[in-house]
């Protein structure tokens, strides 16, 4: 792995810059930082957010020591990031996948080392940890600020194009395969990298003819990563919108997940607009239907 990032305290702080010192790390500061540690290997940065970042060709072992001093699971044994010299490459993620109501959402982002700093510096990082307020706030600086594409599959398209598949992996790697072409569109690159929800050659045989030339890695829990990071949060962010938007369109309340209040929600909906309308909010495959 070529980064590492995590967020301490002063106290950490310290007690890592003592493990850097060892490594006869030279110290000096950047814009945004507490302090910037140098060695012939890598370069450390321990941002004014409370951010740690370091980069170099390979950091997974000085990460493996940090975790050990902030007391957490080896960084080598969770997600690591793309292993790659390349200037950019692509990040994916999906949103609405879990949830009765709403689109299903699949977003990509092309990061660069300088990109990838920046959404650090900013705190940007797995939607699942961030509210919705944060979220649509950190949504429009990764669009203002990196080469990307929202893939948005309404619930009516989302049934339809699941009666073609009858399958939510294959369903999902079109999605993944068509965010990833849309950026390569934009701006070609050799990699890309998406979280893993299935079989690893879904995706590479839904890509096209761009897709088919870059090298896809697929990796459980690949939000780790930042652009995959980014990606999370533009899915999430537009998922937001579309249930907000939904909302006021049918002047009714829908809950995201699957829950008892859920059902409620479209018992309530079948009732004000009928059972077969339940098409345009919903995703029908869901055993929710039946017990509704």
């Amino acid at each position: 792995m070529n980064t590492y990032t995590q967020k301490i305290t002063s106290l950490q702080s310290n007690a890592i810059k003592q493990l850097l010192n060892s490594k006869n790390a030279t110290f000096d500061t950047v814009q945004y930082s507490i302090w910037r540690a140098k060695t012939a290997d890598f370069q450390a940065v321990y941002y004014t957010s409370g951010k740690l970042l370091i980069q170099g060709k390979d950091v997974s072992s000085i990460a493996t020591e940090i975790d050990k001093i902030l007391g957490i699971q080896s960084v080598t044994k969770q997600a690591s990031l793309i292993e790659t010299n390349e200037e950019k490459y692509i990040g994916t993620d999906e949103s609405g996948k879990g949830d009765f109501f709403g689109p299903l959402i699949i977003a990509g982002v092309q990061a660069n080392n300088d990109r990838k700093q920046k959404f650090i510096e900013l705190g940007i990082k797995d939607s699942k940890k961030l509210d919705d307020k944060k979220i649509l706030q950190f949504a429009n600086i990764i669009k203002a600020n990196a080469i990307h594409s929202v893939v948005v599959i309404t619930p009516s398209k989302y049934n339809e194009l699941y009666a073609k598949f009858n399958n939510l992996n294959k369903l999902l790697a079109w999605g993944h395969a068509r965010a990833i072409e849309n950026i390569l569109e934009k701006s070609p690159c050799n990699y890309a990298l998406a979280d893993k929800f299935g079989d690893e050659s879904l995706i590479k045989n839904a890509l096209m003819q761009k897709g088919k030339n870059i090298i896809l890695n697929q990796m459980v829990r690949a939000e780790a990563d930042i652009a995959v990071a980014a990606a999370s949060v533009l899915a999430r962010a537009e998922f937001v919108k579309r249930m907000q938007d939904m909302e006021h369109k049918y002047n009714l309340s829908f809950s995201k997940g699957v829950s008892e209040n859920v059902k409620e929600q479209a018992k309530k909906f079948i009732q004000t607009y009928s059972r077969e309308r339940l098409n345009e909010v919903a995703k029908l495959h869901f055993k929710t239907t039946n017990e509704i």
